[in-house]
């Protein structure tokens, strides 16, 4: 059988064989250069991130609101994670919300695939340059390829109203301590965190409680930031209230400010 050419996806086009570079971007980007090389590349890959920020902001304006799904990628198809997933998309979109996902296999796949099960749900999946290949599910009905992971974070915040993760490796736990930093820094409000899988969970859980809130690395109600559970319903009610709660928080901002406009001068 003869050996496939290796194959990469940048941006919009699709490199094979010899034209697969040896690096990504991003670590191009955040390789230490000459002395001088800095001022003659740098430049231009400020342009390309400029793009790649217009595009996913041109692509995502119109979304209707979304919850954004993390999970791993090396998840089995009929596996319990993959069917809670899959589960899971399927209730969001019939709470009304678009449902996004890094776009990849696995419980990608799994949320993609119970978003677009219902009708006039949107499924996205935004995609990421990577060393090793990984294809677009086929369950996406709107997929952008990001070629730096900060821009496609930038997405996942700006157009999200709440994060759920499930069992995933590395990339998962970088989204998670993410959005929970943003949380507790009040960079974004209203922004429900929840992790579905007590078990897979809980040892995280246990030493978030046992070494960073004993040493005083956190405090007490920063907890409140993460909600663990078993129950897709459970998890998607909690989304629903958050996005209810801002909603009548907006409502009351409008009606003070409206009220402070309308008192005579």
């Amino acid at each position: 059988m003869e050996k496939p050419r290796p194959e990469r996806r940048q941006g919009q086009a699709v490199v094979r064989g010899s034209l697969v570079p040896r690096s990504t971007h991003d670590e191009r980007l955040l390789a230490r250069q000459g002395p001088a090389d800095w001022v003659h590349m740098d430049p231009w890959r400020v342009l390309r991130i400029q793009a790649e920020f217009v595009e996913g902001f041109g692509q995502l304006a119109a979304l209707p609101p979304a919850v954004t799904v993390f999970g791993s990628a090396r998840t089995a198809e009929g596996s319990p994670e993959y069917k809670t997933g899959r589960t899971l998309g399927r209730a969001l979109a019939e709470s009304g919300y678009a449902v996004i996902t890094g776009g990849g296999p696995g419980v990608m796949e799994a949320a993609n695939r119970g978003a677009s099960e219902v009708d006039g749900a949107v499924s996205v999946g935004l995609g990421i340059e990577l060393p090793f290949e990984q294809h677009m599910n086929d369950y996406i009905d709107l997929g952008i390829e990001f070629r730096y992971f900060f821009v496609r974070k930038t997405m996942f915040v700006k157009y999200s109203c709440g994060f759920i993760a499930l069992p995933g490796g590395f990339g998962t736990l970088d989204e998670l301590f993410e959005a929970l930093t943003l949380v507790q820094t009040h960079k974004v409000t209203s922004f429900p965190v929840v992790l579905m899988g007590s078990e897979f969970w809980g040892g995280l859980l246990d030493w978030i409680k046992g070494t960073l809130l004993s040493s005083g690395k956190i405090a007490a109600h920063d907890l409140d930031l993460i909600t663990v559970t078993d129950d897709v319903d459970e998890a998607v009610r909690i989304i629903v209230d958050a996005d209810l709660a801002r909603s009548q928080r907006r409502e009351e901002e409008l009606e003070v400010a409206e009220a402070q406009f309308a008192e005579p001068q």
